[in-house]
């Protein structure tokens, strides 16, 4: 490999890059979408504007709005940003579990770590915008619903492949799902406002469905 190749990070994905205007632009594109991923999980992705971004940052205005073109873009790269690296911090390490029970309970574990030290400074991204766009139709809505049933079916197939080879006992899976994602949700927001109990009432939540191991 060419030791002058740099390589550039956005959320999950990697890409190798040489051109240094290139690799300043893309510098300047995580940069941006560091502090927008922070700002929308803050204060919505509405407050994700090029003139916060550019105030937030020190960068240029300009600079920022030649890399996104509108705002609509700049919200899209923002939801797929957050989206990388909550893969990254959750659903990944998770990976490392056997599938079924264990992993489910390693998905829940990461997602409390990434809760209760955020990830993000104002807690969980799509718990704090989803519910802003839900009424909304339009691009923006798509990809946080694409984010959601992403997530709904990571834990969903855990759930399943727990129950098909008989980890834990048969239950409904659709509604262990809805009142798994319920809580997560609700801890969530407990956790902003100081609850110190809310991730116990988790784990307890998670035993009840699974059994305690």
């Amino acid at each position: 490999m060419d030791t002058g190749a740099r390589t550039a990070a956005t959320g999950a994905d990697t890409v190798p890059i040489t051109d240094k205007r290139l690799l300043k632009g893309a510098r300047t594109r995580e940069t941006a979408l560091r502090r927008a991923v922070d700002i929308a999980s803050l204060d919505g992705l509405d407050d994700v504007s090029f003139g916060r971004l550019a105030t937030d940052t020190g960068m240029s205005k300009a600079g920022i709005q030649t890399l996104f073109r509108s705002k609509e873009l700049l919200q899209l790269a923002t939801v797929d940003f957050a989206r990388g690296m909550f893969v990254d911090a959750v659903v990944r390490p998770a990976r490392e579990a056997a599938p079924g029970a264990d992993r489910l309970r390693s998905l829940v574990e990461h997602w409390i770590d990434y809760a209760e030290a955020p990830l993000f400074e104002g807690g969980c991204f799509r718990v704090a915008n989803i519910a802003r766009f839900d009424s909304r139709p339009g691009p923006v809505r798509d990809a946080l619903l694409r984010h959601q049933r992403e997530w709904l079916d990571t834990l969903g197939g855990e759930l399943r492949h727990a129950v098909a080879s008989h980890q834990i006992a048969a239950l409904d899976v659709d509604l262990a799902l809805f009142q798994l994602d319920a809580v997560l949700c609700a801890a969530n927001t407990a956790l902003r406002l100081g609850d110190e109990d809310a991730v116990a009432k988790v784990r307890r939540t998670v035993d009840a469905l699974l059994g305690t191991p």
